[in-house]
C-alpha cells in the first residue's frame, strides 16, 4: 500500500513565508530557504510553494528565489503563482520544480493548463482550485480576487481541469484556510467521486485525526499542511515542525484498514 503523502503547503508573500486565515490576515513565518533546510531534516516526502499575491499583482515568477528554493530541496517540489505562459512554466521546470500548480491561468486562460500538460505531461500539472461556501453554504469556485469564476461548481471546475490536461488537482478552503477546524471533507469527497487525478486537500489541518479524516473518509490522496506545521499549536508562537512519521503513518494505515 502506498504511503498517504502529507505535504507542507509554504505561502510566500514578497519573497517571505507567511500564513495566511480564510485567505486573508497573514504572520510572517520565516526566511524560505531555512524553512527548506528543516523540512529536509524532517524528511518530509513533497513541498508545495504557492506565491499568494504574484498573480494578484500580475507579477511573473521570483525565478531567483525558486531556484533557490529548488536547489536546497531533498524533495519534490511543486511551484504555483504568477503563472500565465508555458514560457514561464519552462523555465520554473528548468530551475528544478518537478510540478507548477496553475490557478488563476486556470480560470483566465484555459488552453495554458493543456500547454503545459502537452509539454511536460499530465502528471507535471497542478491545477489549484479555492473554493468557498457563499449563499446558504453553497461551495463555489474563487478566483485569486476572491470574486465568483465561470465555472462556479468546484466539481464541474475539477472535471474541466482534467479534461484540459491536469494530472493532480489542489482543493483548498479559504473558509477553513488556517482555522485548524479540519478539512471541509464534504467538499473534498463530492470532487475526489467526480475525478480520477489525485486530489490535495488543503485548509483547516489541526492535527493528525483532521489528516486521518481527510484520506480515509473524503477519499484525498494527500493533506496539505500549513499551520499545523508551522506554528506550535494554535494561538502559538512560530515553529516548524512535522508529525512523527512512523506515527502518521500507523494512524493513517488504522484509518485505512478499518474502512
Amino acid at each position: 500500500m502506498l504511503r498517504s503523502r502529507v505535504i507542507p503547503c509554504l505561502l510566500l508573500h514578497d519573497g517571505a513565508l507567511v500564513k495566511t486565515q480564510r485567505f486573508g490576515k497573514f504572520d510572517y513565518i520565516g526566511e524560505p530557504l531555512n524553512t527548506v533546510r528543516i523540512f529536509n531534516e524532517l524528511e518530509v516526502d513533497e513541498i508545495v510553494v504557492l506565491d499568494i499575491l504574484a498573480s494578484r499583482r500580475g507579477l511573473a515568477p521570483d525565478y531567483r528565489l525558486i531556484s533557490e528554493m529548488a536547489s536546497e530541496c531533498f524533495m519534490p517540489l511543486s511551484y504555483g503563482g504568477g503563472i500565465a505562459t508555458i514560457d514561464q512554466a519552462k523555465r520554473i521546470f528548468a530551475s528544478g520544480v518537478e510540478k507548477v500548480i496553475v490557478n488563476s491561468g486556470f480560470i483566465q486562460r484555459p488552453g495554458l493548463v493543456t500547454e503545459i500538460a502537452k509539454h511536460s505531461g499530465s502528471q507535471s500539472v497542478i491545477v489549484s482550485i479555492d473554493v468557498r461556501r457563499g449563499f446558504g453554504k453553497t461551495p463555489v469556485v474563487a478566483s485569486a480576487h476572491g470574486l465568483p469564476c465561470k465555472i462556479s461548481d468546484p466539481v464541474e471546475a475539477a472535471k474541466h481541469a482534467v479534461q484540459l490536461g491536469a494530472g493532480e488537482l489542489l482543493l483548498t478552503s479559504m473558509d477553513r484556510d488556517g482555522t485548524w477546524e479540519g478539512y471541509d471533507l464534504a467538499l473534498v469527497k463530492s470532487v475526489a467521486d467526480a475525478v480520477d487525478v489525485p486530489i490535495i486537500a488543503s485548509g483547516g489541518a489541526g492535527n493528525v485525526q483532521d489528516i486521518k479524516s481527510l484520506i480515509c473518509s473524503a477519499g484525498a490522496s494527500a493533506a496539505a499542511v500549513g499551520s499545523m506545521v508551522v506554528y506550535q499549536k494554535k494561538g502559538f508562537g512560530v515553529l516548524v515542525h512535522f508529525p512523527d512519521r512512523a506515527k502518521l503513518d500507523a494512524e493513517l494505515l488504522s484509518g485505512q484498514h478499518g474502512r
